[in-house]
């Protein structure tokens, strides 16, 4: 039995925990965030799609920028997010976590496995956030839930703690003095991965797409996530800018800018035939037909088979050929490879006498 006692600005703990929200009309897992000072019980308090080590560092950036400092450590759990190895006083931090804390004068410490008591401060508060915040809210779009928990929070802030006969806004009165103060410049939480234009002139992040100039396709680029937006940079310069959507939804977004635009040139070369075509068609008039179904089974121009069967016709004699164009068109099959071996098949029963058992026989 006993209770822990915290001098003003000694310490602040850390905890997150899953709440099932109506948002638009249908219930959303997300991961509510909750910091908390031990001394004046002041909390802070928001919601996030998921949780990894980006949504803990824009967490607590905001947190700390709402308290205006931080108290000399904070106590979180044993979790993968903040502990890279080890629990309790064997705990190893994150780099980017310990990085992270040295930026703002703290220290991360992990409580012992089972000893709940040890962070209480801050699991308590969660029973009350769900039954006290959510119940007779209305969060249209998910972008309305956070503003609205941080004027909560101001909000609870005023009311009188009956075990502590004050309220935590009148403690942190006296406790603000004690934290550590921000640092001259507080930038904005990131998160950079490179990936590469594809041919729809889009990059990939958490399975949404998010358009880039045409001119940068095929080239690899740094896309730098924040808390809501995504920005894509070619080197140093900063490419454009998209909001962002909600991981694993399948969302594309494309600017107007980046809706790619063939100039007049392109565009008379795309509906003109290709020479290809035309030398075919002038070979033999009775390819026409072949020809039309070629480019409707391959789509476009389809110039790379194009190019091989005027090869074909280049190659072999123009009897061969037809007939085997004959009886390709007459089954529908445009396979050229099949094609080439029906013209050798037709070369050699009427040029050298040889028949199709005979044919099996050389190849075996």
């Amino acid at each position: 039995a006993g209770e822990y006692v915290f001098a003003p600005g000694v310490e602040m703990q850390h905890d997150t925990s899953p709440h099932d929200v109506v948002i638009g009309g249908k219930l959303r897992r997300l991961q509510c965030a909750s910091l908390v000072l031990c001394h004046s019980r002041l909390m802070y308090v928001q919601v996030f799609w998921r949780w990894t080590r980006l949504q803990a560092r824009i967490f607590l950036t905001e947190a700390l920028q709402y308290f205006g400092g931080s108290a000399g450590r904070c106590i979180v759990d044993n979790s993968s997010v903040v502990v890279a190895s080890g629990t309790g006083p064997d705990a190893v931090m994150a780099p980017e976590m310990q990085a992270f804390s040295a930026r703002f004068g703290f220290v991360f410490e992990a409580h012992r496995v089972g000893d709940a008591n040890r962070s209480a401060k801050v699991e308590r508060p969660f029973h009350f956030i769900e039954h006290n915040f959510y119940p007779g809210r209305d969060f249209s779009e998910f972008a309305a839930v956070n503003p609205q928990m941080r004027a909560w929070c101001d909000k609870v802030s005023q009311r009188r703690i009956v075990k502590l006969q004050a309220r935590p806004i009148d403690l942190f009165a006296e406790e603000r003095t004690r934290l550590v103060p921000l640092p001259l410049h507080v930038p904005e939480v990131f998160e950079a991965v490179t990936r590469f234009v594809d041919v729809n002139g889009e990059v990939s992040l958490h399975t949404n797409r998010y358009s880039a100039p045409a001119a940068l396709l095929g080239r690899q680029v740094e896309a730098r996530e924040y808390k809501d937006k995504l920005c894509i940079l070619d080197g140093p310069r900063l490419i454009c800018e998209h909001p962002l959507s909600e991981p694993g939804r399948h969302v594309k977004h494309r600017l107007p800018e980046h809706r790619f635009h063939p100039s007049g040139s392109e565009r008379k070369r795309r509906s003109q035939p290709a020479a290809e075509e035309g030398r075919l068609r002038s070979f033999e008039p009775v390819l026409g037909g072949y020809l039309d179904g070629l480019k409707q089974r391959l789509g476009g121009r389809a110039v790379r088979a194009l190019r091989r069967l005027e090869r074909i016709c280049g190659d072999h004699p123009r009897t061969a050929v037809l007939a085997a164009v004959a009886e390709a068109q007459r089954y529908g099959m445009y396979d050229l490879g099949r094609l080439e071996r029906m013209v050798l098949r037709q070369l050699a029963a009427g040029h050298f006498g040889i028949t199709p058992r005979d044919m099996a026989q050389l190849q075996l």
